[in-house]
């Protein structure tokens, strides 16, 4: 039996919990066929190959289901999110922050520019999308996500018309992106412990100062030369805290097991602020390099004030999980596959590539609880 029959049952059960997103019964037969497509071992997963998995001889279809169709597609996201929860939600779960670079030719697509993309490791000309993972120890997935656009775009109204972009759609830095998220999930009652994400979100002491007024534990990366205030009452670089620590105060622990093995590195933290109100504590973090102990990162935290730090770093090691959840999702389920250049049409291929990595994280979720209980 081939995968997408042996999960059709888990993705039927997903379909059927958005179905009513649909305004019509072919688009949400068709929306069914496209997950399906999504995880199938299709070599390129565009509105032909589906298309052609779903018996149907033209891509118009599968391009109506992006395009004109009337469905919620903010709505299934919703619906998605929920599912995810449902299978493999956990009171002690990581949300994380990330944004992921989609390549693109020419300039008509919704938000592309030359722009840096965390994917390519460069600029490059791109899309880039924000994405909330949610990750526990049954397993990770993508919860939610926004499609960034730049300045250039936004100042050009015109332009985005032409592209499907409304004009009540105002420009939105990535850490704006991640708090509107963030919101989303703490107005559905998601249930998480922690909060975490790379410098490039950890370190804005106003997404810091958001979350703390929203009572969010969090464990940030940061800069090397940000800026913390000590328990002394004055301000000092997160490097020049760090480098003041007797040898013993680092301890050897793993971040989480890796491709190659568990991530081991040395590890130390220090205590910043002055006051520590209702049993919250604040800490920078240090995570140095065996190989190389001049590489240290940092990280600012903030939470319960009996964390260990065995606990500070399995949050940041969590980190990973959304680097790895943008990757399955674009290896097997077709993330970055799409060939659309409307605003609209983006959030729903992305939205429908999110159902399809939900499912299948449920789906490996049971058997590797199958598997736990033919041991036991």
């Amino acid at each position: 039996m081939g995968r997408v029959e042996a999960w059709r049952g888990v993705v039927s059960r997903l379909h059927e919990r958005f179905a009513g997103r649909f305004a019509r019964s072919e688009p949400r037969g068709r929306a069914l066929e496209y997950v399906l497509g999504l995880i199938a071992p299709l070599g390129r997963k565009n509105g032909w190959s589906l298309a052609e998995r779903a018996g149907e001889g033209h891509p118009i279809g599968m391009q109506r289901l992006l395009g004109e169709a009337d469905w919620d597609a903010d709505g299934v996201r919703d619906d998605v999110r929920d599912f995810v929860v449902e299978t493999i939600g956990a009171r002690d779960a990581v949300l994380i922050g990330d944004g992921t670079g989609f390549l693109k030719k020419g300039v008509r697509s919704a938000g592309v520019q030359r722009q840096y993309s965390g994917t390519a490791g460069r600029t490059e000309n791109c899309q880039v999308g924000t994405f909330l993972a949610y990750a526990s120890g049954r397993g990770r997935a993508l919860i939610d996500r926004e499609l960034y656009l730049p300045a250039s775009w936004t100042e050009d109204r015109a332009r985005c018309r032409r592209a499907g972009v409304p004009d009540d759609v105002p420009f939105a830095t990535k850490i704006e992106h991640f708090k509107a998220m963030l919101q989303r999930a703490l107005n559905a009652e998601v249930p998480f412990k922690w909060v975490t994400a790379d410098e490039a979100y950890g370190q804005s002491k106003g997404l810091r100062y958001w979350l703390e007024q929203h009572g969010v534990a969090h464990v940030l990366a940061t800069r090397v030369n940000d800026t913390v205030i000590t328990t002394a009452g004055g301000e000092s670089r997160v490097d020049a805290l760090v480098a003041g620590l007797p040898r013993q105060a680092w301890k050897r622990l793993s971040a989480g097991a890796g491709s190659h093995g568990q991530r081991l590195y040395d590890w130390a933290r220090v205590p910043i602020r002055i006051w520590w109100e209702n049993g919250i504590g604040h800490w920078v973090l240090a995570r140095r390099s065996l190989r190389d102990p001049k590489e240290i990162a940092y990280y600012v935290c903030f939470g319960p004030a009996g964390t260990r730090l065995k606990d500070l770093v399995r949050v940041a090691g969590a980190r990973w999980a959304v680097e790895e959840c943008s990757q399955a999702a674009k290896n097997e389920c077709g993330l970055d596959h799409y060939q659309v250049r409307r605003y609209d049409a983006w959030y729903r291929h992305i939205t429908l590539a999110m159902a399809a990595l939900a499912a299948l994280t449920a789906a490996r979720a049971t058997e590797m609880e199958k598997g736990e209980q033919a041991v036991a």
